[in-house]
């Protein structure tokens, strides 16, 4: 069971306690399904339960027992356990859990809707704008893409058109409307009502175009909002220090690891993997789902780079493990290990994608 399918069977159980009247509350669009926090347990928590309790009338833990309850009869759930004030931890049955993440992730890649992304046209109506500043551009693009990853519809503006040498360099800037500095909700097709979204970062303390395009995006994206930006020749480092060099260098090393394993004559094939090792890089690639909701519905561009340095950083203790040794011949495990790292490299080239940074196939 996927992190889709799963929140679509809490959202399903949600909707049958309605119907046979368990409880009175009216059945959330989505339900989100993550990683358990700390005192939580199993592969997967959801904190519905508390979002259900008020509307409904009842205590969290009521309307816990009431979702358990039929939880447990669902395929694929081998336990339901309640914690804290009624958070729903879940553990799946089996090895099925790393098998189908991997498996939807991969075949998603395949489709128009890559993995955490929604259909277009499935979300809200969103208008921003912009200052006519170097860091407030980036942002303003980085949010079109993601927001559009959510099936958003968007419109974006900015108090001026941008500068020549900012597209040249930084690229983007095509949904900034360059020469109509109107405010967005007063342009033509805008929808009526939809309130405009103000995105001006704290500005860049420095020219950021000398570090080029995919380090000075990164330097501009990494922090918050709120937070100044670094702008030094530290975005350039090609060693461990520089996290944005630690996602490209793991996204690059996937990259390699399949064409070294075709030169070997195996290919990537989903299955069971090894316990040791990939827990936190399975437990990354579920949440990449819910990272790209918040960072849309944040207006939050770090929250995905920060998270992009998470799963890169959860991906290099697999990378050794990928290859056959020596005289060894490649196995089932490690047609299992390297569909697991082709992963690791579709979300990592996808968020890259995201912020506008080239995602490498070599480095």
């Amino acid at each position: 069971m996927t992190p889709v399918e799963l929140s679509r069977t809490v959202l399903r159980a949600v909707r049958c306690a309605v119907d046979d009247g368990e409880l009175r509350v009216a059945v959330p669009e989505r339900v989100v399904v993550a990683p358990p926090g700390p005192g939580g347990c199993g592969e997967y928590a959801t904190n519905v339960a508390l979002r259900l309790a008020r509307p409904a009338g009842r205590t969290p833990q009521h309307v816990a027992e009431v979702l358990r309850a039929r939880l447990l009869r669902a395929d694929g759930i081998g336990d339901v356990v309640i914690t804290g004030p009624g958070f729903i931890n879940i553990s799946l049955r089996g090895s099925a859990a790393p098998l189908a993440l991997v498996e939807e992730i991969l075949g998603a890649g395949d489709t128009d809707t890559p993995y955490g992304h929604l259909p277009e046209g499935s979300g809200e109506r969103v208008l921003l704008h912009g200052a006519a500043e170097v860091r407030a551009f980036v942002h303003l693009d980085v949010l079109v893409r993601m927001l559009r990853s959510q099936g958003c519809l968007v419109r974006a503006g900015c108090d001026a058109a941008p500068r020549p040498e900012w597209t040249a360099v930084l690229g983007g800037g095509a949904d900034h409307r360059p020469g109509d500095h109107r405010p967005v909700d007063h342009q033509p097709g805008a929808a009526s009502g939809t309130p405009r979204i103000e995105v001006r970062p704290v500005p860049a303390p420095a020219d950021p175009l000398p570090l080029g395009r995919d380090a000075a995006r990164w330097a501009l994206l990494l922090p918050a909002a709120h937070d100044r930006p670094r702008i030094g020749a530290e975005h350039l480092a090609q060693r461990e220090s520089n996290p944005l060099f630690r996602v490209r260098y793991a996204r690059a090393r996937t990259r390699a690891l399949l064409r070294n394993a075709a030169d070997l004559g195996f290919r990537p094939e989903p299955g069971p993997v090894d316990a040791h090792g990939t827990r936190s890089l399975l437990a990354a690639l579920a949440d990449h789902p819910r990272v790209l909701a918040v960072a849309a519905r944040h207006r939050a561009p770090d929250r995905l780079a920060r998270h992009l340095v998470t799963v890169a950083d959860a991906t290099q203790p697999l990378l050794p493990a990928v290859l056959p040794l020596g005289a060894e011949k490649p196995s089932a495990v490690h047609r299992a290990r390297l569909a697991l790292a082709e992963a690791a490299g579709t979300v990592l080239a996808d968020g890259l994608s995201l912020l506008g940074i080239d995602a490498p196939d070599h480095l």
